[in-house]
C-alpha cells in the first residue's frame, strides 16, 4: 500500500540508460498528467547526461547509489540485467521508494521470496513489469475463460520467440542471470500461469543450448491442478524466429491470440465456440500505458496491481524448476554491477 498523502506527480528515477526505458516508461510518461521522469542514472555519467538531454529528464545522479537516496524521488525504475534486479529492489526498499522492476523479477525464486518478504513488511508498492498483464487485451481472454465459454480448460499453449542473433549481448550472459527462459520465457510462462488459471508442475523441459549454461531456446510441457495440460515455448535464436501467441482449448472451444503482449504494435483474437467465431480486437494504446496507469494508482490511491512480488515468486518457481528439468543451472544473482 501506498503511504497517507502521496501526492501526484509520482517522481520516478530510472536505474541505468537500458533501451527499454523510453518505451516503457519516460514515453508513456508524457501522456501521463500524475508521472514525472526526474531522474536517471548510469554507471557511465556521460551515458546518462546524453539520456537525460535526449529525454527531457531534470537531473542525472552519477551512480546508482545516489539516485536510490534521492530525497526528491518516490519511485525507482530498474530495468538493468536481471541478475542485478533484486539487488537493487533491496536497495530501493531500503531507501523507502516503491519499486517498477522490469521482468522477470529477480534470478531464481529464492531470491524473489526475499524481495517479497521486504516488500510485505514495507508501506511501498513493488511491481513486476509484465505490462502485458494490464492491457484490455489480456484480461478479456481471463474473463472469456471464466465465463465458461470454452468449456473446460484442456490446453494452454504460450509462445515468446523471436531473433537475437548478437551472442554477445547481454540477454546470454549467465553471469547476469541471461537466458533465453528468462527473457522471453518468463512471459511465456507468465501468460501461462494466467491464462491457464494457475501455476503448473513443470513435466517435462528441453533447452536448445547457446553454451553449457545458457540456453538459446526452450520448450516445457506442464500440467496444472485442474487437469488441464500446457506448453511453454520461447527463443532468442532457433528456427522459430518469430512466434509471440497463446492457444487456448476447452471442452466447447478455443481462442486464438496472435501477439498478446505487445498488442498495440499488432494483434489478432479469435474465438470459435458454440457461439460461433469471431475476432475480437483493442485499443492500440501502449500496454506499457496501462502499466504504468496502474503503477500510479497504487501508489498515489493505494489500488491493487496484478504483478505483485507474490506473484513473481510464482513465476520463478516455473521457471526454476524448466531449467532443472532442462539439465541446465539455475540462474544466480550478479555479484556486481556489469563491466
Amino acid at each position: 500500500m501506498a503511504e497517507s498523502g502521496q501526492r501526484a506527480p509520482l517522481r520516478i528515477g530510472i536505474l541505468g540508460a537500458a533501451r527499454i526505458a523510453p518505451l516503457a516508461l519516460v514515453n508513456p510518461a508524457k501522456a501521463n498528467a500524475e508521472v514525472e521522469v526526474a531522474a536517471v542514472a548510469a554507471r557511465d555519467v556521460s551515458r546518462a547526461r546524453d539520456f537525460a538531454a535526449k529525454h527531457g529528464l531534470a537531473r542525472v545522479h552519477d551512480n546508482y547509489d545516489t539516485l536510490i537516496a534521492d530525497p526528491n524521488l518516490d519511485a525507482i525504475y530498474i530495468p538493468l540485467p536481471n541478475g542485478l534486479h533484486g539487488r537493487w529492489t533491496r536497495a530501493a526498499l531500503a531507501a523507502g521508494k516503491h519499486v517498477l522492476c522490469e521482468k522477470p523479477f529477480t534470478a531464481n525464486a529464492i531470491e524473489a521470496r526475499e524481495i517479497a518478504e521486504l516488500a510485505a513488511k514495507s508501506d511501498r508498492v513493488v511491481m513486476e513489469a509484465f505490462h502485458y498483464r494490464y492491457h484490455p487485451l489480456a484480461l478479456r481472454v481471463e474473463q472469456i475463460v471464466a465465463s465458461g465459454e470454452l468449456g473446460k480448460l484442456r490446453r494452454v499453449e504460450t509462445s515468446m520467440c523471436f531473433p537475437l542473433p548478437k551472442f554477445s549481448d547481454i540477454r546470454y550472459n549467465f553471469s547476469l542471470a541471461g537466458g533465453a527462459l528468462m527473457d522471453a520465457g518468463c512471459y511465456a510462462v507468465h501468460m501461462a500461469r494466467t491464462f491457464g488459471g494457475a501455476a503448473p508442475e513443470v513435466v517435462s523441459a528441453q533447452a536448445k543450448p547457446r553454451d553449457s549454461q545458457v540456453d538459446r531456446a526452450m520448450v516445457a510441457e506442464l500440467r496444472f491442478a485442474g487437469g488441464h495440460t500446457g506448453r511453454v515455448r520461447c527463443s532468442m535464436w532457433s528456427s522459430d524466429l518469430l512466434n509471440i501467441s497463446a492457444h487456448l482449448i476447452g471442452d466447447d472451444g478455443e481462442l486464438r491470440v496472435l501477439n498478446p503482449v505487445v498488442p498495440q504494435y499488432f494483434h489478432r483474437m479469435t474465438v470459435r465456440s458454440a457461439n460461433g467465431k469471431r475476432v475480437e480486437r483493442f485499443s492500440r494504446r501502449a500496454s506499457y500505458a496501462y502499466q504504468l496507469d496502474a503503477f500510479a494508482a497504487a501508489v498515489l490511491r493505494g489500488e491493487p496491481v496484478k504483478t505483485t512480488p507474490e506473484d513473481a515468486v510464482e513465476n520463478m518457481i516455473v521457471i526454476d524448476a524448466i531449467y532443472r528439468a532442462a539439465g541446465l543451472p539455475v540462474r544466480q544473482p550478479s555479484g556486481a554491477s556489469p563491466s
